[in-house]
């Protein structure tokens, strides 16, 4: 580690939307911190992928399989990980161990979490997950967003931006909007509609007119949310606003 780091180790659970980046973020975020000299211990917490684009220092997998749940239990794929992840957070004590006994030695520890976002944020397992963290380290919620998809879409838009609503309300841990995908579009649309409320009714009420009092409503909330909100624009493809990340982790 470099002589001149001495920031305390600084824990990032990663949340998106299926499809969002959060796996290739944490590969190209541990890539780009090996590069600097620092060095990040990775948990994956999703028992049902089965390739990933890193080595996961800690693995669910190595403690729970899946299919096995999914055959004892006779469960479908959702219901498994689920229940794979409330039998993992029953020994994550043990992680936080671990976690505790090379604070000395990593800088960023970095959660993997399911590609279904409402098995983590809503489950007894992903509050017992993130409490736990939060309690032992300073924590940061990434939560990755599809620009690409959200982009000129208020309704992608909507969704996305509610589902981070609640999941800092839930959590009460500070949370990042990483606007994912910008090699492919850029961010200035979801930046507008972020912070102006008018044009973000407008965009609204033009895919929804029955819905217009709706629309006002979550904009007000979206215009309270952004007033607390951190943006940073990223590519996991090709590593563009990673330098900002880091910026922000380490200043």
């Amino acid at each position: 580690m470099s002589e001149t780091y001495k920031r305390k180790t600084v824990a990032i659970i990663v949340v998106g939307m299926a499809g969002s980046g959060k796996t290739s973020f944490i590969q190209r975020f541990n890539s780009a911190s090996h590069a600097k000299k620092m060095r990040t211990y990775i948990l994956n917490i999703d028992p049902a992928t089965t390739k990933i684009p890193y080595v996961p220092n800690i693995d669910i997998r190595d403690t729970v399989n899946f299919k096995k749940v999914m055959k004892d239990y006779r469960l479908g794929p959702n219901g498994a990980i689920l229940t794979a992840a409330n039998l993992f957070a029953t020994r994550f004590d043990q992680v936080i161990s671990l976690c505790e006994r090379r604070r000395n030695e990593i800088d960023f520890i970095v959660v993997d979490t399911p590609g279904q976002i409402e098995i983590f944020t809503w489950s007894a397992s992903g509050t017992i997950i993130t409490e736990a963290i939060a309690s032992r380290f300073e924590t940061f919620l990434f939560y990755i967003l599809d620009t690409s998809r959200s982009n000129n879409n208020p309704q992608v838009f909507v969704s996305n931006i509610l589902q981070a609503i609640s999941v800092l309300y839930k959590s009460r841990v500070r949370l990042i909007l990483l606007l994912n995908k910008v090699d492919i579009t850029n961010s200035k649309q979801i930046r507008t509609w972020l912070s102006d409320f008018e044009k973000f009714q407008a965009a609204f009420d033009k895919v929804s007119n029955s819905a217009s009092e709706l629309g006002r409503s979550i904009g007000l909330v979206v215009e309270e949310f952004h007033a607390k909100l951190s943006l940073i624009d990223i590519s996991c493809l090709t590593g563009e606003g990673f330098e900002d990340v880091f910026h922000f982790l380490t200043k």
